[in-house]
């Protein structure tokens, strides 16, 4: 496959990495100290198409393909994993909120969104639930003249700061028995509680638990048909594994980039660490990991891109990516020694949050289930 960029390609990238260095990067540390992305960052971001550039024209996107939406978000990955992580979820509100919503619903909840004015998140894992949207326990009862949610979720990406949550739970109704139905929450109107989870990795991405018993949304905040929750879910899960792939290559890559500069640099014994075999070693495991992810992703990519069946593909890239990116990291860190682990240096939180792609888009363990079922034809998943 080609992986190759074209002049327009080339120069968005240049862009994007212009503007990372130089206006998002000096912000990193006190986003992370206040566990938070203001949404005049996302709105800087927002003019290369990373807020809703793979919607439709219609709906204020851009119409990228995944090849360019793959190269941006190895350079979000690149610079920030927080920052990929908020894009992402945005993302997936947005395309939920374009795919399944009226005309109203994407004025009132779409459209402030694409411009920044707005903050979102989508509600889906649950204390007991995560990599099994099917077995969430959260209740909406239909109550006539409006919904009554009932439950909690957990580990949700910007769920404090975020002003509009789309929210997964099983519908009781007279034509529902339980089915898995999506609804629009604006906290402007329906104010719920909420709390950051503090963790050590993805500091700013502001994970957080919410907190519904006893919540009444109005009858215009179900997104979709009644039931049609995990059918329009699903349409997403190969893209955000994708998504994690890529940010993981581009983190992966930054890790050895730093290292590479060390090794040319710091000297031990009256000679640069770049000159014992080791370390060369360290340097050549590191790319070799970095440039097999990379392949791996942009091989998705490329699947999407052209409307295969990808789950493969995007399972194995998420999977591999990931754990090499982790891998990476901690090499780096033994290459650069004691300073791998100072907080002024990024390699500490490139190494944090390396170990944050492992679980979210499904564990390790549910992409091998995946891919195994992919190819053995016979599910392992209970």
């Amino acid at each position: 496959m080609d992986f190759e960029f074209n002049a327009d390609q080339v120069a968005l990238r240049d862009s994007i990495r212009r503007y990372l260095k130089n206006e998002v990067a000096p912000r990193i540390n006190d986003c992370e100290r206040e566990r938070r992305i203001p949404l005049d960052v996302l709105a800087g971001v927002s003019q290369f198409g990373y807020i809703g550039g793979m919607l439709p024209e219609e709906d204020g996107g851009l119409g990228l393909d995944f090849i360019t939406w793959a190269m941006m978000l190895e350079d979000a990955g690149y610079y920030w994993g927080s920052l990929r992580t908020i894009v992402n979820i945005t993302n997936v509100f947005a395309r939920l909120v374009s795919q399944l919503g009226t005309p109203e619903q994407k004025a009132r909840f779409l459209a402030p969104v694409m411009a920044c004015t707005k903050g979102a998140c989508v509600a889906f894992s649950e204390p007991n639930h995560g990599s099994n949207p099917a077995g969430i326990e959260t209740r909406a009862e239909d109550k006539g003249d409006h919904y009554l949610l009932s439950g909690s979720k957990l580990w949700i990406t910007n769920g404090v700061a975020a002003d509009y949550v789309i929210v997964l739970a099983r519908l009781h109704s007279a034509t529902s028995n339980g089915g898995h139905s999506l609804f629009l929450l604006d906290k402007a109107e329906t104010p719920i509680d909420a709390r950051l989870v503090d963790k050590m990795v993805l500091k700013a991405s502001g994970t957080s638990e919410l907190f519904l018993d006893g919540i009444r949304l109005p009858k215009s905040s179900l997104l979709g048909e009644e039931g049609g929750a995990l059918k329009a879910m699903s349409v997403g899960l190969n893209y955000g594994r994708m998504n994690i792939a890529m940010g993981a290559v581009g983190a992966a890559q930054a890790a050895l980039d730093l290292s590479v500069e060390y090794a040319k640099t710091r000297k031990q014994f009256g000679k640069t660490i770049g000159e014992f075999q080791l370390v060369q070693k360290h340097i050549v495991d590191m790319m070799v990991r970095v440039e097999a992810a990379r392949a791996l992703g942009y091989k998705a990519a490329v699947t999407l891109e052209k409307g295969l069946p990808s789950r493969i593909e995007c399972s194995i890239a998420k999977l591999y990516a990931a754990e090499a990116a982790h891998e990476v990291a901690k090499i780096a860190i033994g290459v650069h020694g004691g300073l791998g682990y100072s907080t002024e240096y990024p390699l500490e939180r490139i190494f944090r949050d390396t170990s944050g792609g492992l679980i979210p888009e499904g564990t390790a363990e549910i992409q091998t289930l995946i891919v195994g079922r992919e190819v053995l034809g016979m599910s392992a998943i209970v």
